[in-house]
C-alpha cells in the first residue's frame, strides 16, 4: 500500500487506462498490492478510500479533477459513481467464466437466430454479452397480390381518415337531386357513323360517337388465350383476336374460378401461358395501352346488371331508402342461386314482372356464352354488346327525358324495335326527325361541339376556364376574366365566380368525357365557409354524372383533386389527330436558337390579319347560353 500511495495520481490514471485495454483482468480478491485497478472509477475512488496524502504533482492537474480525488466527504455524484461501479461488478460476475474472472469490459453484440440455432461468428468470447435477435416472419410465400393489398389498404386508410360511403338518400334529397330540367336525346346517323347528344335546357352536356369500323369493345366477352404472365407486374397479356393483346391485372382475376383454395392469390399461380381464359373488356385501347380486361363477367340489362359468379346483391345508392327496401324484397324471389345482381338507378318504380324479365333475359345470355365456351376457338368473340345507339338508350333513356329524336331510317328502326320490346311505356316519347336540314344543326349541337374543342371556356358572367391535358392528369384553371362583381368585396366576387365555374367544370367533364386525375385550381378564398360552399356545389353537380367519380379533400395549396373513371379516349381525341410537325406539343422546335424579335409578329398581328373568331366580342360569347 505504501508503494501505491507514493505513486503520483497522474501515473495511476495512465496505468489504469492502459491496463483496461491491454492487460487481462484478474480476480478482485487476488489482486496484488500495488497493482493498478482496471476500472477508471476505481482509480478515482482508491485515493478517497485510503485518504492518501496528496503529492506535489497534483498541482499540475485541474482543480475540478483534484477536488474529486481528495479525501473528505463524498458528494452525491461520487456516491452515484460508486453505486454504478458496484452494479457493473455484479453484472460482470454473472457473466464470468468458470475460473471466476470478472468482465470489466462489456461488448454488446447481436446475433441472428436461425432455424438450427444461434448463428456463430468469428469473434465471440466469454467476455461478450450476447443478445439473440428473433428473425422476422417470412411472408413471401403467403403474400397475395400487391394490387389487391393496395386496394385493401386504400379502404383501410379511408376508414381511418373518417371517410365513409355516401349515406343513403332520403326521399326529399332524391327528388331534389333530380332537378327539373328539360332533357332531350338526339340521335343522328350519317352512313356508318352514329352520334348521340344529350341536351339539358338546350345545352349540350353529353356526346357519344361511334363508327362501324371502330366500334367500342366495352362489354364484349372473349375466350382469350394467355400469351405471357408477368409476375413482377402482376399482369397477364391476353390474346382476344383483335391484333393488340389485352391486359388482365391481378385485381381483375376471378379467384373463385381459378380454384386456388388455401393458396396465395398470385396471378402466376392462376394463369399459365397458352391457357384459355374467359374475359370481358372494361376499357377500350387508348394510345399505346391495350384493352383493359376482367375475368369477372357481368352482363348489363335495362334495370340491373347480372353477375353470374357473384353472390352479392347491390342496389344503387342514388335511390331513396324506401325504394331500396322495396327492391330488396323483390330481389329475394327473382335472383337465382349462385348469382348476384346490381340494381341500377333506372329500376326506380320498376315492377316485379319487369325485373324478373330482365333477369331471365340476362340469364339466357349467360347460358348461351357458356355453351360457346365448350369446344370454342381460342381468341374468339363469344358475346358482343349491341351498337352505340342501343347501349345509350338502354343505359340513359328513361322517364326523365321528354323525348328522343332520331334522324336516319336504319337507326330509327333499331331504336323503335328495342324500346317497344324493353320499355313500351316510353315508346310514345320517340320522335322521328322530319324537319328541314340536319337535326344537329337545328339544335345548335355542332356549334357547341366546336366550342367544346377549344382550350379556353368562357363563363356567362365574364370569367373563364383554361383546360389543359397532360400525360398524368387534366388541369383546370379558373380565372375571373372580365367579371368584376356587383358591389360587395373581393371575397364575395371570387366566391360567385368559383361557384359558377364549378357548375361549368362538371358540364365540361361530361361533355369532353375527361377521365383520370383532375386538378382544379379555383381562385383563392379566405373564408373556410366559402371554400366549403364551392366544394359542395361541385359535388352536387357531379350527382348528375353517371360516370364513377371521387372528389378528394382540398390540398394544402388550395387545389381541388378528383378522379373520374376513364372510359373512352375523349371528345378532343375523337375529333382531332396529332400534328405531324410538332407531334402534339403545340410548338415548332428548331435546331438553332430562334430570334424572337422577328417571331413576335405571331403575337402582334395587325388588325387586318385578325381571324374572324378573334373579332367576336367577348360579351357576345359570354351571353350565349349554348356557348362555352
Amino acid at each position: 500500500m505504501a508503494e501505491e500511495e507514493s505513486t503520483p495520481l497522474r501515473k495511476r490514471f495512465r496505468i489504469a487506462a492502459f491496463s483496461a485495454s491491454e492487460e487481462p483482468p484478474v480476480p478482485a480478491t487476488e489482486a496484488p498490492v500495488g497493482t493498478p485497478s482496471v476500472s477508471f472509477q476505481q482509480a478515482v475512488v482508491t485515493p478517497r478510500a485510503t485518504n492518501a496524502p496528496t503529492n506535489k504533482d497534483e498541482d499540475d492537474k485541474p482543480r475540478g479533477l483534484l477536488k474529486r480525488a481528495r479525501g473528505g466527504k463524498k458528494s452525491r455524484r461520487d456516491e452515484s459513481d460508486e453505486n454504478n461501479s458496484e452494479n457493473s461488478e455484479n453484472e460482470n460476475k454473472e457473466t464470468s467464466t468458470e475460473s471466476g474472472e470478472v468482465n470489466h469490459r462489456r461488448v454488446r453484440k447481436r446475433l441472428r437466430a436461425t432455424e438450427a440455432g444461434v448463428e456463430e461468428t468469428d469473434f465471440v468470447d466469454s467476455n461478450t454479452v450476447v443478445r439473440v435477435r428473433t428473425p422476422r416472419e417470412k411472408t413471401s410465400n403467403t403474400r397475395s397480390s400487391t394490387r389487391i393489398d393496395a386496394k385493401r389498404q386504400r379502404r383501410k386508410d379511408g376508414r381511418d381518415a373518417g371517410r365513409r360511403r355516401a349515406p343513403v338518400l332520403t326521399e326529399a334529397e332524391f327528388l331534389a337531386r333530380r332537378e327539373s330540367v328539360d332533357r332531350v336525346m338526339v340521335v343522328r346517323q350519317l352512313q356508318d357513323r352514329i352520334q348521340i347528344a344529350v341536351l339539358e335546357d338546350n345545352i349540350l352536356v353529353e356526346h357519344y360517337v361511334s363508327r362501324g369500323q371502330s366500334a367500342s369493345l366495352i362489354g364484349n366477352v372473349y375466350l382469350g388465350k394467355v400469351q405471357n404472365v408477368l409476375p413482377s407486374m402482376e399482369a397477364a397479356f391476353i390474346d382476344v383476336g383483335r391484333g393488340r393483346n389485352g391486359v388482365l391485372y391481378a385485381g381483375e382475376v376471378n379467384w373463385d374460378a381459378a380454384g386456388l383454395d388455401g393458396q396465395p392469390k398470385r396471378i402466376e399461380l392462376a394463369l399459365k401461358s397458352n391457357d384459355p381464359v374467359l374475359v370481358q373488356v372494361t376499357k377500350d385501347p387508348v394510345g399505346q395501352k391495350g384493352a383493359r380486361l376482367t375475368s369477372q363477367i357481368s352482363l348489363p340489362g335495362r334495370y340491373l346488371v347480372y353477375v353470374p359468379d357473384g353472390s352479392v346483391t347491390g342496389i344503387s345508392r342514388k335511390l331513396p331508402d324506401t325504394e331500396r327496401t322495396r327492391l330488396k324484397r323483390i330481389l329475394r324471389n327473382i335472383v337465382p342461386e349462385g348469382a348476384g345482381v346490381i340494381v341500377r338507378t333506372a329500376a326506380e318504380g320498376a315492377t316485379e314482372e319487369q325485373l324478373q324479365k330482365d333477369v331471365a333475359r340476362l340469364q339466357a345470355q349467360w347460358e348461351n356464352i357458356q355453351s360457346k365456351v365448350q369446344g370454342g376457338v381460342l381468341a374468339s368473340l363469344l358475346y358482343s354488346e349491341p351498337d352505340l345507339a342501343i347501349r345509350v338508350v338502354r343505359d340513359i333513356f328513361n322517364e326523365d327525358f321528354k323525348k328522343l329524336i332520331v334522324e336516319g331510317s336504319e337507326a330509327w328502326d333499331t331504336i323503335e324495335e328495342y324500346v317497344k320490346y324493353v320499355a313500351p311505356d316510353l315508346a310514345d316519347r320517340l320522335e322521328k326527325w322530319s324537319g328541314e336540314g340536319d337535326v344537329f344543326a337545328a339544335n345548335r349541337i355542332d356549334e357547341q361541339i366546336a366550342k367544346a374543342l377549344d382550350r379556353k371556356v368562357y363563363l356567362p358572367s365574364g370569367g373563364s376556364l383554361v383546360i389543359d391535358r397532360t400525360e398524368a392528369m387534366t388541369v383546370v384553371d379558373v380565372n375571373t376574366g372580365k367579371f368584376i362583381g356587383q358591389g360587395g368585396n373581393l371575397e364575395e366576387t371570387v366566391t360567385k365566380n368559383n361557384i359558377e365555374a364549378a357548375e361549368e367544370i362538371v358540364r365540361q367533364l361530361r361533355l369532353r368525357d375527361i377521365g383520370g386525375i383532375i386538378v382544379v385550381d379555383f381562385i383563392d378564398m379566405v373564408l373556410e365557409t366559402n371554400r366549403d360552399l364551392v366544394l359542395r356545389r361541385l359535388v352536387e353537380c357531379l350527382g348528375r354524372d353517371r360516370t364513377k367519380h371521387q372528389v378528394a379533400e382540398v390540398s394544402s395549396l388550395g387545389l381541388v383533386q378528383m378522379t373520374r373513371k376513364r372510359i373512352s379516349s375523349g371528345l378532343l381525341e375523337t375529333f382531332s389527330e396529332p400534328c405531324e410537325h410538332c407531334n402534339g406539343r403545340g410548338v415548332k422546335v428548331s435546331s438553332e436558337p430562334v430570334d424572337h424579335k422577328h417571331s413576335d409578329r405571331r403575337f402582334k398581328r395587325e388588325p387586318s390579319e385578325a381571324t374572324e373568331a378573334e373579332t367576336i366580342e367577348p360579351q357576345a360569347i359570354d351571353g350565349d347560353k349554348t356557348g362555352v
